[in-house]
């Protein structure tokens, strides 16, 4: 049960950070399905710094540049959507999907090269070993082994709630993506607050990222990208109603499922059962199908999302 706990917690962690990320973008009027992606680039970043700091860094050192590092590539990989999106007034849906595609494969070949590089030629795989910066954000409280990365998950979720209900600035991104034409009639820069929104969602979609491969592991394989987290985020969002305090609760729900797949050999009546480990792998998919599926009629998105702002239509 405590590593039922401990699972659920970093899966907890992710999939708040990620989906406030899409939610911040989504609110100012852009769709963001490219938060795989930008997980991915926002890992692989995080985990380099990991590697290459040196093994007599301090632990508050590793944790402060992984961070930075993570999130930086996290909006840098967002401006690629921003740009398109907002400048080019590109289809939404196909830019997210093609950073998706990018993401695992550019990721891929650059840790090879990485690699290839820190190894002399003798080193060509796609995987990063990262084990001081791993165990630099471990601590324990009791039995219960817990990460920096959540603590670090809980103050950011604290920090969107307080700026997406009290601050100016979030309630004019918030007017871009209802209804761009009247914000803009007050004054209102919906490029720029769009490009806000956008890069938000890369920065907290780079620190998800890292969260998810470097919580739980000391090694990670960036052929396998993140498994499909970034569109569980997705459904979270879209579960938690574009709101904050929604989503965190619904972060907490699909993380246990999620968390089933690590830890159900330690429960005893789970592993008694005649239910192959592939199984519990896709209980938060499907957990995530049912619940949209039952729940889409109430879903009320920002009626602006993913149409592209014409300065000139009225």
């Amino acid at each position: 049960m405590t590593l039922l706990i401990q699972y659920t917690l970093i899966f907890s962690a992710v999939l708040i950070l990620v989906a406030l990320g899409g939610m911040f973008s989504e609110r100012s009027g852009i769709i963001n399905l490219g938060l795989e992606g930008i997980m991915v680039f926002g890992a692989m970043a995080g985990c380099m710094v990991m590697v290459l700091l040196p093994s007599d860094a301090s632990k508050f050192t590793i944790i402060v540049l992984t961070l930075l590092a993570s999130a930086a590539a996290g909006m840098v990989a967002s401006l690629l959507i921003a740009v398109a999106c907002i400048n080019f007034k590109a289809d939404q849906t196909l830019i997210g999907t093609a950073l998706n595609m990018l993401a695992t494969a550019a990721a891929t070949v650059i840790v090879k090269a990485f690699n290839t590089v820190r190894s002399g030629g003798s080193d060509f795989s796609a995987k990063l070993d990262y084990v001081k910066g791993h165990d630099a954000f471990m601590f324990k409280i009791g039995n219960l082994q817990l990460s920096w990365f959540i603590v670090i998950a809980v103050i950011l979720l604290i920090c969107a709630t307080v700026f997406f209900y009290k601050t100016k600035l979030a309630l004019r991104l918030r007017a871009c993506g209802e209804h761009p034409q009247a914000a803009d009639s007050v004054g209102i820069n919906v490029y720029q607050m769009r490009y806000v929104g956008v890069l938000i969602s890369g920065f907290l979609g780079g620190l998800g990222g890292i969260i998810y491969v470097a919580a739980a592991n000391t090694t990670w394989h960036f052929d396998y990208g993140v498994a499909g987290a970034g569109f569980l985020a997705l459904a979270v969002m879209i579960f938690g109603q574009w709101k904050p305090e929604r989503i965190a609760w619904a972060a907490v729900l699909f993380a246990v499922f999620r968390s089933l797949s690590n830890v159900y050999m330690g429960i005893g009546f789970l592993s008694a059962l005649p239910i192959s480990g592939t199984v519990y792998n896709m209980f938060p998919y499907i957990v995530s199908l049912i619940v949209l599926a039952l729940t889409s009629q109430n879903s009320r998105a920002p009626k602006a999302e993913g149409i592209p702002y014409d300065k000139g239509a009225r």
